[in-house]
C-alpha cells in the first residue's frame, strides 16, 4: 500500500513508511535513514529522464532508493558496506515487487562512478566522527575514513561529465568539487541540489 501511495503521488509520513523495517531499525530512522519527503524532492531532481542511473552512496538499509524507485522512472542504485542491510532492502524490493532497484554490498572505494548518471549522498561517512548513534557494531569507526571517503568521492565525481546531477542532504561538502555549481538549497541549507557545469 505504502509504494502504491509513492507510485500515486500520495504523500507518506515517515512514520508509516518506517513500519515496513524491523523495530530496530525504525528507532534509527531520524538519525540516519532519508526522511520520505526529502527522498522525493531529491530523486524528482535526478531523474530528469526516464531510465536515469542514481546512485546511493552509501545506502544504509535502502529508504532513499527503494522511494526514489517506486515514485520515478529512474533506476536506483544502493552501495553499502553492511552485508545484513543489503539483505534487508533486498528482501523489501523483492516483497513490494520495485524492479527498477539494485543493492551493492561493497565499500564506495570500490564503485566507478561513471557507471552512473546522478548522485544522492546523504552524508554516509559522518558515523566515523559522531559516534553518538552507531548503526551497528559491525563497522568500527575511524577518523580517518571521512576523510578518504569524501576524497574519494569527489575523486570520482570529478571524472563525472558536465550535467551530472548531485543533491546532497546534510552534508558539510568536503566531497564536492569545484566543477559542481550550487542550483538550489532548500530546507536551511541542509538539502543541496548540484550540476555539474564543467
Amino acid at each position: 500500500m505504502i509504494f502504491k501511495s509513492l507510485r500515486l503521488n500520495i504523500d507518506i509520513e515517515d512514520s508509516a513508511f518506517n513500519e515496513i523495517y524491523p523495530s530496530r531499525i525504525k528507532r534509527l530512522s531520524e538519525r540516519h535513514w532519508t526522511p520520505v519527503m526529502i527522498a522525493r524532492i531529491a530523486a524528482d531532481y535526478l531523474v530528469d529522464k526516464p531510465n536515469r542511473k542514481v546512485l546511493d552512496i552509501g545506502a544504509g538499509v535502502g529508504k532513499f532508493c527503494l522511494i526514489g524507485a517506486a515514485s520515478t522512472r529512474g533506476m536506483f542504485y544502493g552501495v553499502e558496506q553492511r552485508e545484513s542491510l543489503i539483505k534487508l532492502s533486498n528482501k523489501i524490493a523483492l516483497k513490494h515487487n520495485i524492479k527498477n532497484v539494485e543493492f551493492i554490498h561493497s565499500n564506495i572505494t570500490e564503485i566507478t562512478f561513471s557507471d552512473y548518471d546522478a548522485f544522492y549522498f546523504y552524508n554516509s561517512f559522518f558515523e566515523n566522527i559522531d559516534t553518538s548513534c552507531p548503526i551497528d557494531k559491525a563497522i568500527l569507526p575511524k577518523n580517518e575514513l571521512f576523510l578518504s571517503y569524501s576524497n574519494y568521492v569527489r575523486d570520482q565525481l570529478k571524472k563525472t561529465p558536465k550535467g551530472t546531477k548531485l543533491v546532497t542532504y546534510w552534508s558539510t561538502w568536503e566531497e564536492i568539487p569545484e566543477s559542481f555549481d550550487l542550483i538550489d538549497s532548500v530546507y536551511d541549507g541542509i538539502l543541496n541540489f548540484w550540476e555539474k557545469k564543467s
